[in-house]
């Protein structure tokens, strides 16, 4: 009998667990091995103790700008030109290094610039144009420079916008606090929930990004539901970890969509995007 008729002949026999269980054992053994050293190279190379930043692989951004496609009824193309775009915005990144590497907390960022998702949230306000967009959770203030740079470029073109960064940390968002970047931001420091009722203008675009307990989630879309212009969109940064706003959308009759990032030589999962529209 030749080996694999022997091998089929052992897989219909109660011996199959027992004669799968080397393979088995290699395949996890050097998957482990891979994951163990890529977390290796970023314990000696990062500084970064949360808010990891990371590139996506390939494939996991061209999903990306398929899923932003989708969710804003645009060509896929000119999806991957705005990702093209905030990618090679060499005044943006500049900023970020030289900022982060000046910055009292230094010690615990990287000066590489990697935006992950967040280019996903560029091409969706370069596509969606919005007036006035909030933000929950800065921290250094990468996203909201993102958001920023998107809003630039739209004004460049006739559709001025403002975003409303929301942070209880009074250090949050020392990215934020150059111009050009600043001109189009509004940093406001208090309690999210809060600062979202005392808003005195329609939301057009809502990003949760701050608190990502499953309670404080709900709350702020709760809080930001009757500040929404007609039409307005929702994402989350939480949707790998909640159904909070799948379950939001389908009580306020909206359609819903998440996309999960993968990272490129990270050994952190990744998030993800969420929109109900």
């Amino acid at each position: 009998m030749d080996a694999v008729k022997l091998r089929r002949a052992i897989a219909r026999t109660r011996l199959a667990p027992v004669a799968a269980f080397p393979k088995r054992l290699v395949t996890v053994a050097r998957h482990d091995a891979k994951v163990l050293r890529t977390s290796a190279r970023w314990l000696l190379a990062s500084r970064e103790h949360h808010n990891y930043t990371y590139e996506l692989t390939k494939l996991s951004r061209s999903h990306l700008a398929w899923f932003v496609s989708v969710v804003c009824d645009m060509p896929v193309a000119q999806v991957r030109g705005y990702l093209d775009e905030i990618e090679s915005d060499d005044a943006l990144r500049q900023h970020i290094a030289s900022t982060i590497g000046s910055a009292a907390r230094r010690g615990l960022a990287d000066k590489q610039v990697r935006y992950a998702r967040r280019i996903g949230w560029y091409a969706i306000v370069r596509a969606r144009r919005p007036a006035h967009i909030v933000e929950t959770g800065v921290d250094k203030g990468l996203g909201s420079c993102v958001l920023a740079a998107a809003l630039l470029r739209n004004a460049a073109e006739g559709h001025p916008g403002r975003v409303s960064s929301i942070d209880i940390n009074p250090e949050a968002g020392y990215l934020a606090r150059v111009a050009p970047w600043s001109e189009v931001i509004d940093l406001v420091i208090g309690d999210s929930v809060e600062s979202i009722s005392a808003l005195d203008k329609p939301v057009d675009l809502f990003l949760h990004d701050s608190d990502h307990s499953r309670s404080y989630e709900k709350r702020e879309f709760e809080a930001v539901e009757p500040k929404l212009a007609p039409g307005a969109m929702l994402l989350t940064d939480n949707v790998t970890h909640t159904n909070v706003l799948a379950r939001h959308a389908e009580r306020t009759g909206r359609k819903f969509l998440a996309y999960r990032e993968t990272p490129a030589n990270h050994w952190y999962p990744g998030d993800g995007i969420g929109v109900a529209w």
